[in-house]
């Protein structure tokens, strides 16, 4: 009697090693997706974080009669001035935000765009200039 070989079980060596190809393959195309979509979060938080401390800078203007120096720079939204007068406390945290890459925000005033201050991030990489998401984000160009 011969066995038919419509009787084996189990997987050859070839079509294990087919699946294990096709499922790299898959969960590399995945954490590309998944990288990119969480370096254009990024981006968009602290976009939204610019956008904040830009309006409070603002509304610091429209009580105390002028901007944070840039000694203060944004820790006069937390910590009153000793020189001001009508300062309400203009961020509900006691901790000036971080971009989301955990950089700190630079605050400057008069700068050369004519703009009476910006707020700056210097992106992923935490240096001036750059592209993608290395990118400087301003909040003088937050909508």
């Amino acid at each position: 009697m011969k066995k038919s070989t419509t009787d084996r079980k189990g997987f050859t060596l070839v079509e294990i090693m087919a699946v294990v190809l096709i499922l790299a393959l898959l969960m590399g195309i995945a954490a590309t997706n998944f990288i990119g979509m969480t370096d254009k979060a990024r981006v968009t938080t602290t976009k939204a974080t610019l956008k904040e401390l830009h309006a409070a800078v603002n509304m610091f203007k429209l009580d105390t009669g002028r901007y944070p120096t840039e000694e203060e720079g944004p820790y006069a939204l937390i910590d009153q001035p000793s020189d001001v007068v009508g300062w309400t406390g203009y961020l509900e945290t006691t901790d000036i935000p971080r971009d989301s890459w955990k950089n700190e925000l630079v605050y400057l005033l008069n700068p050369e765009s004519g703009r009476p201050f910006v707020i700056i991030s210097y992106g992923a990489d935490a240096k001036e200039g750059g592209e993608g998401y290395d990118m400087d984000l301003y909040s003088t160009d937050v909508e």
